[in-house]
């Protein structure tokens, strides 16, 4: 029994991580960023296929058969011990311009894993101090309910000896159950924020992480709004796939109009031929070894109204990526621009939390000071401490908006990942 209790308890057992090992853990081992390198992955065989037409290949058989009278062809080539033929595009304008494309759809897509890494590192780093800051809200929803216990317990005492009314027993009491619910839910939301922390690491759900301090400099800002969009729009990962992408389809209208072009290839081809399919019978001579090599061409007269209808069809998806790319643009723009503006407000948030705390404090000192003189009672200083507990509440909630703030403006600059790693 004690065996399996030991096995439970080491199988839940909490790892505890910082930001940068969290972040570190996210970027080997989320499944998005290991989808998005698979996709990247994808896009790299591509190229190998594209290419593939232009690469000779070489192809062995045979044709053998025995030939009654003339010797007829077998599947287009002549009857012959062993067959050898070779083919590969020589030149070919519309593969030329595929090849190409898919070059740079393999540019686009290393950006889009740089991006869906961009979009988990701050989600990880959101989860962690969701995470952090719940954690510490836990620890002080704990002390405030042993505080009150210690006042109820004060309280009733008082009310035995009739020097308080029974109603105070039950206001106490009622306070101690507000203090014990918010306990609990916060301990929910730990857990929560725990599991959630642990889904986008990667991690087995029987070891939640537990995010703990660690000593790292705060990252450097952009001095400016003006100077936080300009960085956001040269550094935007997204604005870059996009005009990789505009460039792939011009590329891909070209091929499409290139298919009026005529196109050359390789052709070679070798024959071992035998004397029992009746050649010298029926050729005035006859030779066993056989070569042909040379260069077959291909003239489009007449392409149907295919190339023109592709042509618009990839021209409309043209269209489609640049209205797509002057809208990101815009939003990221509105958007860094709101992060500097959110920065403000949360640092605005955060001061007016410092200075509430700080009163709050100073209150449990003067009661605690007059409590030694008689002059205040032990229930007045531990509703003090209580008060105190929902400023440190406060500005623990406070602090990790600002610090998620400042992340959002870092991930908009394209900053993010350096500055966590």
């Amino acid at each position: 029994m004690l065996l399996f209790l030991g096995l439970c308890a080491s199988a839940a057992e909490v790892r505890t991580l910082t930001l940068r090992e969290a972040v570190d853990l996210a970027l080997t081992q989320n499944p998005d960023v290991l989808l998005a390198r698979l996709d990247q992955q994808k896009a790299e065989e591509a190229v190998r296929l594209a290419r593939d037409p232009f690469i000779p290949k070489v192809v062995v058989g045979s044709g053998l058969a025995y030939s009654s009278g003339f010797p007829m062809s077998i599947e287009g080539a002549t009857p012959s011990i062993m067959q050898a033929r070779a083919i590969a595009y020589v030149f070919n304008r519309p593969q030329s311009y595929r090849v190409a494309a898919a070059k740079e759809n393999r540019r686009g897509a290393a950006l889009d894993t740089a991006a869906r890494q961009d979009e988990i590192v701050y989600r990880t780093a959101e989860l962690f101090l969701d995470a952090q800051k719940t954690s510490r809200m836990a620890e002080a929803a704990r002390s405030e309910v042993k505080s009150l216990e210690g006042v109820l317990e004060s309280v009733r005492a008082r009310v035995a000896e009739g020097r308080e009314l029974p109603i105070e027993s039950r206001k106490a009491e009622l306070n101690l159950a507000r203090a014990r619910y918010r306990s609990q839910t916060l301990d929910y939301n730990l857990r929560a924020a725990r599991s959630a922390l642990g889904a986008v690491l990667g991690m087995d759900p029987a070891e939640p992480p537990r995010p703990v301090d660690a000593e790292s400099p705060a990252p450097p800002l952009p001095e400016s709004a003006d100077a936080a969009v300009k960085s956001a729009l040269a550094n935007s990962k997204e604005l870059r796939a996009l005009q990789s992408k505009l460039l792939a389809k011009g590329l891909d209208i070209r091929a499409q109009r290139a298919g009026r072009l005529p196109t050359f290839d390789l052709v070679a081809q070798y024959g071992l031929l035998a004397e029992f399919n009746h050649y010298a019978d029926f050729f005035r001579k006859f030779q066993r070894n056989n070569v042909q090599l040379g260069i077959s061409f291909q003239v489009p007269v007449f392409s149907g109204p295919g190339i023109s209808a592709a042509s618009a069809q990839a021209e409309a998806e043209a269209a489609q990526l640049r209205i797509q790319f002057q809208s990101a643009r815009r939003r990221i723009e509105d958007g860094t621009r709101q992060a500097c503006d959110d920065i403000r407000q949360a640092e605005a948030a955060r001061d007016l939390a410092r200075l509430d705390l700080d009163v709050a404090r100073e209150q449990v000192s003067v009661l605690l000071a007059q409590m030694q003189e008689g002059r205040a009672s032990f229930r007045q200083v531990e509703e003090a401490r209580t008060a105190e507990t929902d400023k440190w509440i406060a500005f623990y909630d406070t602090g990790a908006n600002l610090e998620k703030a400042r992340l959002s403006l870092l991930r908009q600059t394209g900053e993010l990942l350096a500055a966590l790693r």
